[in-house]
């Protein structure tokens, strides 16, 4: 008993000192940090540079902790130079931690260390020895996996997969090459590895999240989305969805997340939105990578987009006006540090006081394939996520994407939900994959066959084409809740779109997901609705909206609104409950229920939904937030 208590002590001793520590900050409700590269810490050898670039950034920007990168490239950051960095930093209050990224030529295609040589692990252990050596705390920057196909790469690999042999090799780098190393050093470092934003393709390149989260003494999350439309193709609602599943891969010990200036050059809103996305996730701590970008991107009316004069939630012209700084001194913003500090500022405010984010919990297996960043997508049409490594069983919905295939207890775990009286949603990615083991629940079929859609019947029609996969089932075993055709209203043929069979007690439908996911936002806006209306049984609210507005549940009875279109839109909060008004937690507008109407067809009147909604106008790239 008397070690239970002390154990208790402590680990409320521990929890008042994070709380503390967190709330010391400058910020009510996250940290705000700069990472900076070994090239721009190696130049603090020279301290005029030093201050001379500190004093850029810190007179636009307020910073609670940097982080001092030890190696990249293979420039080793000498000793000398590392304590000098630490002291300047320390003496202006700021906190001081490590970081390395295992790189050897990072422009010569993110080259990485060949992990099976033994000349690259000799390396690899001395730099986190090194860095062990000056920091209690160190980050592993988003690189700490391997693309090496070298000659002694492939022999060491021999038949397994390389996705199979990258995941034990990496597990295996990070146990003896840089937590074991370390630790011998410096018992008391700890050692975070940092995840970057591309979570689906991980495993082929030996990030691990089934061990990863384990071993290693916290992680840390990649939120930034830059441009959709390039590189990695990854869509804005990215920024907050990623943090909330690194959070449910590791409950409590998820640090934060990690935003650089991509997606600028699109306008300052696309930079603001991903800071903005990854504190709406309740983010611990927001990083800026780096240094040398928040001192040397100068601001520019090349960031100002068309839509700012519509007095939008991001307010450029009054990022660059002059302002004045804690000591009352007139500071003429200069860089990109300006942009984040203001925004950072701005949702801190909304930020402290929303409660524990609250969605749709879909169940994501450990190394799984197929409708890679789906969720991402279906967060843009505004379905809230909650992406889980397990199978919920606590949810009267729940969501199963392809991602979900393959489990070995997926059809018993799908057949006691339904027979608890509660319902599952799959996508016809999934359905395609695991139809045969479906046959015991509901016979249904999804092939090669695909169709050229644009007409939803009573639900809308599509500005164009949608091609979709063709789910095929028995005539009333099953059927259909939303359909599409070419046209469907008069047309000869119609196919599922939203799709249901009844099981014991509960129903399993099938969302159809077009081949290219980005023609989810194609689909009109009352087929959204019926389709969010189904899948948000577990929460208060879902949206009456078109596609590219995204919306934010949090269990105090709080939640937001987020258009990411370049145009205004009109859009309604539709309540499930019995609700009155709604308040805007920012401005204090009380926005009154409207009554839904009610059609003379008894058949629609039937099928429709009786709940009550608020009603109001988004402006481009802004947001709106309310308690109710």
């Amino acid at each position: 008993m008397k070690r239970l208590f002390l154990s208790l002590i402590a680990t409320a001793i521990a929890f008042f000192s994070a709380t503390q520590t967190l709330m010391a900050g400058n910020y009510k409700s996250f940290k705000v940090s700069i990472y900076t590269r070994a090239y721009e810490v190696e130049k603090m050898k020279d301290l005029h540079w030093l201050d001379s670039t500190w004093s850029i950034i810190s007179s636009q920007l307020t910073v609670d902790k940097i982080y001092l990168e030890t190696h990249r490239d293979l420039l080793i950051v000498p000793d000398k130079t590392l304590e000098q960095a630490k002291r300047f930093f320390e003496k202006r209050g700021i906190e001081v931690a490590g970081g390395i990224t295992y790189t050897i030529n990072e422009s010569n295609n993110f080259e990485t260390f060949a992990y099976s040589d033994p000349k690259d692990r000799k390396k690899v252990q001395e730099i986190a020895e090194h860095t062990a050596r000056h920091f209690d705390e160190f980050i592993l920057d988003d690189f700490f996996f391997t693309s090496a196909k070298t000659d002694v790469e492939i022999a060491t690999k021999g038949s397994r997969s390389w996705t199979d042999y990258r995941l034990d090799l990496m597990t295996e780098a990070g146990r003896n090459l840089v937590l074991g190393p370390a630790k011998k050093v410096n018992p008391k470092v700890k050692v975070i590895i940092k995840y970057p934003n591309w979570y689906d393709h991980f495993q082929g390149l030996g990030f691990n999240l089934e061990k990863g989260p384990q071993i290693f003494d916290g992680i840390w999350t990649g939120t930034e989305t830059r441009d959709p439309g390039s590189a990695q193709h990854l869509q804005n609602y990215l920024s907050y969805n990623i943090i909330r599943y690194f959070e449910n891969l590791s409950p409590g010990r998820n640090g934060g997340g990690w935003v650089d200036q991509g997606g600028l050059q699109m306008s300052m809103d696309r930079y603001a939105e991903q800071l903005h996305l990854t504190a709406l996730a309740k983010a611990r701590e927001v990083a800026l990578f780096a240094y040398h970008q928040l001192m040397g991107v100068q601001l520019s009316p090349n960031y100002r987009a068309p839509w700012q004069d519509q007095n939008t939630s991001w307010n450029y012209d009054a990022m660059v006006a002059p302002f004045k700084d804690a000591k009352g001194r007139t500071v003429k913003p200069t860089t990109m540090a300006r942009i984040a500090d203001v925004v950072l500022h701005q949702t801190d405010k909304l930020t402290s006081q929303l409660g524990n984010p609250l969605g749709i919990k879909s169940f994501k297996r450990f190394h799984s394939r197929g409708e890679a960043f789906l969720q991402n997508y279906l967060g843009m049409i505004g379905f809230p996520m909650d992406m889980h490594p397990d199978f919920a069983t606590d949810q009267r919905v729940l969501l199963l994407t392809a991602q979900a295939a393959g489990d070995p207890e997926l059809i018993n775990s799908i057949r006691k939900q339904l027979q608890s009286g509660r319902d599952v949603v799959i996508t016809s990615g999934l359905l395609r994959l695991e139809q045969e083991r479906l046959d015991d629940i509901v016979e249904l079929r999804c092939g090669e066959l695909r169709a050229m859609v644009n007409d939803f019947g009573r639900y809308g029609k599509s500005s164009r084409d949608i091609l979709i996969p063709q789910v095929q089932y028995y005539t009333n075993d099953s059927w259909e809740i939303v359909s599409a055709g070419r046209p469907l209203d008069g047309g000869v043929s119609g196919y599922p779109i939203l799709h249901r069979a009844l099981y014991s007690k509960g129903n399993i439908y099938v969302l159809t997901i077009p081949d290219d996911f980005g023609q989810l936002y194609d689909y009109p806006q009352p087929a959204l609705k019926e389709i969010r209306r189904v899948l948000s049984r577990d929460l208060d609210a879902y949206l009456d909206a078109p596609s590219k507005v995204s919306l934010f549940m949090y269990d105090n009875r709080t939640l937001v609104v987020e258009n990411f279109n370049d145009t205004p839109v009109d859009i309604a909060v539709m309540m499930n409950k019995a609700q009155a008004n709604i308040t805007d937690l920012l401005t204090g507008e009380v926005l009154n229920a409207v009554a839904p109407v009610i059609p003379d067809n008894p058949w629609f009147r039937r099928n429709m939904s009786t709940d009550v909604s608020f009603k109001m106008t988004l402006k481009p790239h802004s947001y709106r937030a309310f308690k109710y």
